[in-house]
């Protein structure tokens, strides 16, 4: 069997090259074919350096750009992974950074900014395309039966059956299993075709007549005293090894590890926001965005205000309480979409198709639909009870009704709630399923980011507003 094919190094090899193409190409551009177009237009009277002026700093910056695009995971391994646009971008910003900073240092103040400028994109461009053409070879030569990777699967569990569900749903990724051990499962109990071909009494001698590239323990938690051996066994072996819990469902996807003295602690929910510098950069974003969505649409507001009040009798505002930060209770704001409820009636009962006429009015119908109705929670924003970007909030009975029937389901509480936010834009809203919902809360929850929300509220834009689940 045959060791995986060095994609990074040749990766590697390219970034060099394309380094200097899109640094060469760069100086012909901005001195050449786009000197006298528009903004880039050259001043005869100035003179610019030559070529090999510009080119002697390129000992400097290749092997700069290199260690920044290593720090930046552009030559990890990418099997299960598609080449990351932003990741090229972020390294290619840096490495504007450092040769901005390698020329201060050395008193250079005449190279020109446009070819920087030019650089940086070409860079992107180019290095993009390379990894694209480069994926694509490899993934179909992986197809062909090229470039793979043999794995050894310890475990015939439900994580090491769903390790085999995800490679044979990717055969890009260029993975071949050759098979189970177990101590439980017969010899030849098979798997989507991945057969049982021993037991871990026979894991030495496997690996041994072997040459795997990779062993995966994906051992039953029952089977957990067994685990030290078997990684003994597989360090003796000099085989990399990869560990899939089976308590993933519990911990998150990348959990957050601390050291207390020695001793590892995985934090069970990574939740960002939890951090006090990105409490107060998400409370800049929702008050600097809330306040400009209110300047924004306040005209609409005024005159969605006006229909509101003489299309049928009660407030222009509706106020409902919802459940926020903390499990603590706020008072949401809505246009009135809805004739007024008796008794509160309206705490207890989820708007559906079959009582839609009885209870929505004419405007109501409209604003419910395109969301309209939500634009008063613009101030919920400024007040901070709500983000911008959040999971969306619920009435009080149906957060107790829903903590004890769908897991995990409080966790949504440990940040404010939004006017839009993961689910919503993924479809999950109104009548739609609690559980997809949840799962896409958690997944904003742990992987939030400035970026995220600004994707949100950009995506929000283009399919957030039109809600198919209204009535």
């Amino acid at each position: 069997m045959k060791k995986q094919n060095p994609v990074g190094s040749i990766r590697f090899f390219f970034d060099i090259l394309i380094i200097i193409i899109a640094y060469i190409a760069a100086y012909c551009l901005r001195f050449g074919a786009l000197s006298n177009i528009g903004f880039l237009e050259l001043d005869n009277s100035v003179a610019f350096y030559p070529l090999k002026d510009y080119a002697k700093y390129l000992i400097v910056f290749v092997p700069g750009y290199i260690f920044i695009f290593s720090k930046c995971g552009l030559y990890g391994a990418k099997r299960r992974k598609r080449v990351e646009i932003l990741n090229i971008i972020k390294a290619n910003l840096i490495g504007v950074a450092f040769i901005s900073v390698v020329l201060f240092f050395i008193k250079e103040m005449d190279i020109s900014r446009y070819f920087i400028g030019i650089f940086f994109m070409l860079n992107v461009i180019l290095g993009f395309a390379m990894r694209h053409l480069v994926q694509v070879t490899v993934e179909y030569l992986r197809n062909k039966g090229i470039n793979l990777r043999h794995v050894l699967i310890i475990g015939y569990s439900t994580v090491g059956r769903g390790y085999v569900d995800r490679v044979k749903d990717n055969p890009q990724w260029g993975y071949y299993i050759h098979g189970f051990i177990d101590d439980e499962k017969e010899m030849g109990t098979s798997y989507k075709d991945v057969a049982v071909i021993g037991n871990i009494s026979e894991l030495e001698k496997l690996l041994e007549e072997n040459n795997f590239d990779e062993v995966v323990v994906a051992l039953n938690i029952n089977d957990y005293y067994k685990l030290k051996r078997v990684v003994a066994i597989c360090e003796k072996s000099g085989c990399h090894t990869i560990f899939i819990p089976d308590y993933h469902n519990i911990i998150p996807t990348i959990p957050v590890m601390e050291d207390m003295l020695g001793l590892p602690l995985i934090n069970i929910r990574n939740v960002p926001l939890v951090e006090p510098v990105n409490r107060i950069l998400k409370r800049m974003e929702d008050l600097i965005g809330g306040l400009f969505a209110l300047a924004l649409f306040s005209i609409p507001m005024l005159i969605i205000a006006i229909i509101v009040k003489l299309d049928s009798k009660g407030p222009i505002i509706y106020k409902q309480e919802r459940v926020g930060l903390h499990n603590k209770p706020f008072m949401m704001y809505k246009f009135r979409s809805m004739a007024v409820a008796s008794n509160g009636e309206d705490k207890y009962q989820w708007t559906g198709d079959g009582n839609a006429d009885a209870r929505i009015t004419k405007i109501g119908h409209f604003i419910r639909s395109t969301s309209l109705d939500e634009l008063p929670q613009i101030l919920n924003v400024i007040k901070g009870d709500m983000s911008l970007v959040g999971p969306r909030p619920e009435r009080p009975f149906f957060v107790e009704k829903f903590r004890e029937e769908i897991p995990r389901y409080m966790i949504k509480h440990q940040v404010k709630p939004g006017m839009t936010g993961w689910a919503q834009i993924n479809g999950f809203r109104g009548d739609t399923s609690i559980s997809n919902r949840i799962n896409c809360d958690l997944y904003y929850i742990e992987n939030w980011t400035i970026g995220l929300d600004i994707k949100i509220l950009f995506l929000t834009i283009f399919k957030g507003f039109r809600n198919e689940n209204a009535y």
